[in-house]
């Protein structure tokens, strides 16, 4: 069932001895495209198909399986509260084929706070039958009634040995695979987006690139700003399947966009982290660029940056607009102050 799974080879075998005794929900948090939706979806057709029913697992991997419910925002945007009472009196409902039903939140964040709390009940008061299923980034994106009602999976970045290795079994050439993992930064599903785009090999060196780029002018971060978006999306576009309705490959476009510029910004962060260590005879991670440039700011100013790349970070996760997020960044870091 977890085959397919790059690293998380602790969740995995959690939620293998779970199959046998399931709890009434679970919540899979940590950050965007690390896979938590897959090891959901996977775990999900375990629950509907056990061990030897394959052709039950098959349905429930495809999405078809008359037991298992998906329930995904309405529009681009939240899960409301119509979609939660639907789930409440299905979930009353006697199964199929199944033993049991399962629901599946892909986006458990966009649930409405009513929404949420018309569910609270029907998790208050467990069912032996129902198994609900919620992925998220964080704890925080529920009211904590909810959230303690579940059992939470917690699930980090993967090692860039295990993308690596993740990608070269699907076919990618090692040296490609080794300039995808250097930009997914640990999240084996934005690898996986990535794994076949030859312009993905631009684009580590285009944000270290941008240190000597930077100037204080607001117009100039600005342009930068807008370039760096132009750049994404081609990326952003070829990751996208063409089998999604137009309401999901906007969420989906939305996803990887995120991702991409979280972990466009940690590089860049990283450059400036680089340049104190160097200039204080400590260790450095791109040991590919010039290290002459990393002399070229102080280190107190390298460390401010830093913490300024990363503050943009969760400017930018928190819907902040981005271009503006970036313009601003790109003018503070320009700064001579």
């Amino acid at each position: 069932m977890f085959e397919d799974v790059i690293g998380h080879s602790g969740v995995i075998e959690l939620m293998t001895a779970e199959l046998a005794s399931p709890a009434q929900a679970y919540l899979f948090v940590g950050p965007r495209s690390v896979g938590k939706e897959l090891v959901a979806r996977r775990f999900a057709a375990g629950l509907l198909g056990g061990v030897e029913d394959e052709r039950a697992r098959r349905l429930a991997l495809d999405g078809t399986h008359p037991d298992l419910r998906v329930i995904e925002p309405e529009g681009a945007t939240s899960v409301g509260v119509d979609q939660a009472r639907e789930v409440v009196a299905r979930a009353s409902m006697t199964t199929v084929e199944a033993d049991r039903s399962v629901f599946l939140f892909p986006d458990a964040g966009a649930l409405t706070e009513q929404a949420a709390n018309v569910l609270l009940k029907t998790l208050e008061e467990p069912s032996a039958q129902v198994v609900f299923l919620l992925v998220a980034e964080s704890e925080d994106d529920f009211p904590p009634t909810v959230a303690s009602r579940c059992r939470t999976i917690h699930m980090g970045r993967v090692q860039s040995e295990h993308i690596i290795e993740g990608l070269v079994s699907r076919g990618v050439e090692r040296s490609d695979a080794e300039s995808v993992a250097n930009v997914a930064g640990g999240r084996p599903g934005l690898a996986l987006a990535l794994m076949n785009q030859p312009e993905v090999a631009g684009f580590r060196s285009m944000w270290l690139l941008l240190p000597g780029r930077v100037t204080p002018r607001p117009g100039d971060g600005q342009r930068l700003a807008s370039e760096i978006l132009a750049e994404l999306g081609p990326l952003v576009e070829d990751s996208i399947g063409e089998d999604l309705n137009k309401e999901k490959a906007q969420r989906a476009r939305r996803r990887v966009e995120m991702s991409l510029l979280v972990s466009g910004l940690e590089i860049l962060a990283s450059w400036y982290s680089d340049s104190a260590s160097l200039q204080m005879g400590g260790p450095i991670r791109n040991s590919d660029i010039d290290l002459a440039s990393l002399t070229e700011v102080p280190p107190r100013k390298a460390v401010a940056a830093a913490d300024q790349v990363l503050d943009a970070v969760v400017d930018i996760q928190g819907n902040l607009r981005r271009e503006l997020v970036l313009a601003n960044l790109f003018s503070g870091l320009g700064s001579e102050d």
